[in-house]
């Protein structure tokens, strides 16, 4: 992957985990980090590899929340105050994984400079995000769904490079994300890849997703909703 694809950090000028102190790890793939309703006296940060989140209500199988990568946080609903996961945290490949104590983190959020800022903002836009998510779960069109979730994993959000390289995902994986089936993820997938939105490196199991994707989403005014 050349210099270009890399993502950048979402904290302003923070580009390693360092001055967040804690200890770093590395998780096997498909290795469990945490269980959901476990103690949440920790939050992590993604060094390197990915994370998927999955929740499971009663009566009902395990839901995929929220697929991760690097310099994403997790676990951080402990600093609200949840003493108890409320998902269960697993690493998607062979991942570096930095686990930092609560305490630490809300000393670090408390200081008033440049790194706390960018803490606070960070996790209120993780808030947003989430809040996002679900709103386009209900007024969006299936294929925009995907490829929403293709340029959150991409860090693409805003403004940036024009193309970013993320780990393989299982269409499996994708169609809980989205809520819909794993055949349909297929034809969208396929599609994308023929406008020229993504782009496969089978080999090296990465997906490189293309700035251009967002055209999908400018669509969403004209297009019904279908899932």
């Amino acid at each position: 992957m050349n210099s270009n694809n890399k993502r950048a950090s979402h904290l302003d000028g923070f580009t390693s985990g360092d001055s967040l102190g804690g200890t770093v790890s590395r998780y096997r793939d498909k290795q469990n980090i945490y269980k959901q309703g476990a103690p949440a006296y920790t939050l992590f940060y993604i060094q390197e590899g990915g994370v998927r989140l999955t929740t499971r209500t009663k009566n009902q199988p395990s839901a995929v929340t929220a697929i991760l990568g690097v310099h994403d946080f997790f676990g951080e609903l402990c600093l609200a105050g949840y003493p108890l996961r409320v998902s269960t945290a697993v690493a998607l490949t062979a991942s570096s994984i930095r686990t930092i104590k609560k305490e630490k983190m809300l000393q670090l959020v408390r200081r008033k400079n440049k790194l706390s800022n960018s803490l606070v903002a960070y996790l209120l836009s993780s808030v947003k995000n989430y809040q996002d998510h679900v709103a386009h779960l209900l007024t969006s069109a299936a294929d925009q769904r995907l490829a929403r979730v293709l340029l959150r994993l991409a860090h693409m959000n805003g403004k940036g490079t024009a193309a970013v390289e993320i780990p393989v995902l299982s269409h499996q994986v994708l169609a809980e994300m989205v809520g819909t089936t794993r055949s349909r993820v297929n034809v969208f997938m396929n599609r994308f890849r023929k406008q020229g939105f993504i782009n496969y490196h089978g080999r090296e199991g990465r997906l490189e997703v293309h700035r251009s994707l967002r055209k999908v989403l400018r669509n969403l005014q004209k297009s019904p909703v279908t899932a």
